[in-house]
C-alpha cells in the first residue's frame, strides 16, 4: 500500500506541473501571436517535455538510488534512443534562430512549427531516457 500512495502522489505531483505548464506555455502562444516573438515560445516548447520525462523516469530512480551498487550508463540506449530525440527537438529550435534560417531547406517540413506533438514525443523521449541510461 505504502508503494502505492508513493507513485499516486508523483502522479499528482506531475499531473499538477503538466496543467502548469500548459497554462504557461498557453500563455507564451498569446504573448507570441501579439507580438511574434516565436523563440520564448519554441524554447518552451521544447524543454518542457524534457521536464516531463524527467518527472516520468524519477520516481523509479529515487528507488533504485537507495540500492548499494555502482552506477552505470548506458551508452547504447542513451545513443541510439536518446540523441536522435534530441536530434529532433533541436531541428524544432534552430529553424527559429537567426542560423537556422540557411538550414530550412534540410528539415522536413513535418518538424516545422505546426506540429508540435512531433516535438513533445521527442522532448518527453529524451528526457525519460536521459535518466533511464542512468543505471544503479
Amino acid at each position: 500500500m505504502r508503494k502505492f500512495f508513493y507513485y499516486f502522489g508523483w502522479t499528482i505531483v506531475i499531473g499538477v506541473l503538466i496543467y502548469l505548464g500548459d497554462k504557461y506555455q498557453f500563455l507564451l502562444k498569446q504573448d507570441f501571436m501579439k507580438n511574434f516573438e516565436v523563440l520564448s515560445f519554441v524554447l518552451f516548447s521544447s524543454i518542457f517535455p524534457i521536464g516531463i520525462g524527467i518527472l516520468l523516469r524519477l520516481p523509479k530512480l529515487i528507488i533504485e538510488m537507495k540500492e548499494d551498487r555502482q552506477w552505470t550508463f548506458d551508452w547504447a540506449k542513451f545513443m541510439g534512443v536518446g540523441l536522435p530525440s534530441l536530434g529532433v527537438l533541436s531541428m524544432c529550435v534552430v529553424i527559429f534562430t537567426p542560423t537556422g534560417e540557411n538550414l530550412i531547406p534540410l528539415v522536413p517540413e513535418i518538424l516545422y512549427f505546426g506540429n508540435s506533438t512531433i516535438q513533445t514525443i521527442a522532448g518527453v523521449v529524451f528526457g525519460f531516457i536521459l535518466l533511464d541510461s542512468v543505471k544503479k
